[in-house]
């Protein structure tokens, strides 16, 4: 590409970013995304609680909103993953892997995060398949089934409230002795829902669809779906670019998504809890309209 300067780079391509650089390209910045390809919900067969494309594979909203995002001549599209991100003055450079390296007068991070798989052989395989994260998500594809919930402690109490509405058919699986205090646990009973606190062996699945759970004690639970709050990480290091992080590792934004650097961003699921491609949408439109309106206020 010729242009190495930009109103705009955006890292991601994913649902906020696209939307971010939909409102920015209309507004007639000149953008550019830079992308890696990887998003973290690429193994999920279907993508729910999003009005229009409730049930199409995440693969085809993105592919479907690149498009209508590459109709405007403002915005380009680059494949490649920052390596760094520097402010020299009021110019930001982003630095990719491949050595290239870009300009631009604001920075959004909508990168995404990299969830952290647990040693636990067959975890990966179905995540995003039949182990899942949310149940706006993909609850209602898996209710009533014989379900399971990997967690412990406080979140794993209250992310039962949420499931015990799906299914009555329900395991809380806390992979070694339970740190839940004696009143959860006789909540957990009142509720009728099994407390099961042996350590993991392994699941068995097959093509990423759980079959069952096996345990080091040699015991087995039969399963159709397993809900899991796993640890992740920032697919973009933004220490060095000096953005605040939150006490759960979020990226700190402010209501208008601005982070503690000037100039800077962010939006989508390095910012939120709430991971699903309805807000991750909504909070890329919200940045783009505000960084233009901050372009137009440094410009007038």
């Amino acid at each position: 590409m010729q242009n190495k300067k930009m109103d705009v780079i955006i890292i991601g391509g994913s649902y906020s970013g696209l939307s971010a650089a939909m409102a920015l390209g209309r507004s007639l910045r000149n953008v550019l995304i830079i992308d890696h390809g990887k998003p973290c919900n690429r193994q999920t067969p279907h993508s729910h609680n999003f009005i229009t494309h409730d049930g199409k594979t995440p693969k085809e909203i993105r592919e479907l909103a690149k498009k209508d995002v590459e109709q405007y001549k403002t915005v380009q599209v680059y494949e490649g993953e920052a390596k760094k991100i520097e402010k020299n003055g009021d110019v930001f450079c982003v630095e990719l892997f491949s050595g290239d390296e870009f300009y631009a007068k604001k920075i959004i991070l909508a990168s995404g995060v990299k969830d952290m798989m647990p040693d636990i052989p067959g975890f990966s395989e179905c995540w995003g398949i039949s182990v899942i994260h949310c149940p706006y998500c993909h609850g209602y594809e898996v209710r009533n089934e014989i379900t399971g919930i990997l967690a412990d402690g406080d979140l794993a109490f209250e992310f039962s409230k949420l499931v015990f509405n799906l299914t009555k058919e329900l395991t809380l699986f806390t992979n070694g002795k339970t740190k839940l205090t004696h009143e959860q646990v006789e909540k957990l009973k009142q509720n009728k829902i099994n407390l099961n606190e042996e350590e993991i062996e392994k699941i068995e699945h097959e093509n990423g669809y759980i079959q069952k759970i096996i345990f080091k004690d040699g015991s087995v639970a039969p399963l159709k779906a397993l809900y899991a709050k796993i640890p992740f990480e920032q697919n973009v290091d933004v220490s060095e670019l000096g953005c605040e992080l939150t006490e759960y590792g979020f990226i700190k934004a402010d209501f208008m998504q601005k982070t503690s650097v000037p100039g800077v961003f962010a939006c989508g699921d390095n910012v939120m809890m709430m991971r699903s491609v309805a807000n991750a949408v909504a909070q890329g439109n919200l940045t783009g309209a505000v960084m233009n309106k901050e372009l137009s206020e440094e410009e007038f």
